[in-house]
């Protein structure tokens, strides 16, 4: 029987089915491929939020949540949430204190400006409505609020490219196939990581979904990229 694997049509239900395949390996993976870079990028992802004690945080596609325990384990109140109960499981099942919740992240199921701050964590490339969910974001997010959003991007230079395109990427199933229990999975990712649109595209479609001051910085030449916004309006008080 074939394991799940996506297709670059993201249908939603295929998506999740892949994540929950992967779910018990998935961080240590991760870990293998990038060769621990990954921990680097996530840090710089909890040094951008900024989030402070009594913010709320929305962590969307926080798959085990090891995106979130820098927050909870700093006072923030986050919320880590994602579409792959198997991910939610296996998270739950290391940290039973952080409130991990299923969530579509083109339907929150979440009032208006609930949240400080919403990030997500190489997860957008996965949504099948990548405005319809930043819309979405802006709309769980208060006045004033901030948008961090971590992605695989377009390395700068043209070497750095070519290693990456032509080199990481075409072994990535290759070593997946030892360290993980599904590695077409990461098949998948590689040519969602290879459609995926450069630092100055996202940036505009950021835009384009109504959020403010959007900017970004590169991680590793330009392999990943953090790009972050301010919703409109003025910060309201923090209940």
């Amino acid at each position: 029987m074939s394991r799940s694997r996506a297709t670059l049509q993201k249908k939603p239900h295929e998506v999740a089915e892949m994540f929950d395949g992967v779910a018990r390996g998935y961080d240590m993976t991760n870990t293998v491929l990038t060769g621990g870079i990954d921990h680097l990028w996530r840090r710089a992802v909890t040094k951008t939020v900024d989030a402070q004690p009594g913010e709320r945080v929305l962590d969307i596609a926080a798959g085990t949540g090891t995106s979130s325990e820098p927050f909870a384990d700093a006072g923030v109140h986050v919320l880590p949430a994602d579409f792959s109960i198997g991910m939610l499981r296996e998270g739950y099942r290391r940290r039973p204190d952080l409130p991990f919740t299923a969530a579509d992240a083109t339907r929150l199921p979440f009032a208006d400006g609930s949240f400080d701050v919403v990030t997500m964590s190489f997860g957008l490339r996965n949504v099948v409505d990548v405005t319809g969910a930043l819309r979405e974001f802006l709309r769980v997010t208060r006045p004033g609020g901030r948008l961090v959003v971590c992605e695989f991007s377009t390395p700068l230079l043209p070497v750095l490219s070519t290693l990456y395109s032509k080199g990481v990427l075409r072994i990535l199933p290759a070593v997946a196939r030892r360290t993980s229990s599904n590695p077409e999975a990461y098949a998948y990712l590689a040519e969602s990581i290879e459609a995926w649109p450069g630092q100055a595209d996202l940036g505009r479609t950021i835009g384009e979904a109504g959020w403010n001051q959007v900017r970004w910085r590169n991680l590793t030449g330009g392999i990943a990229a953090i790009h972050h916004a301010v919703a409109p309006g003025l910060p309201g008080p923090v209940s």
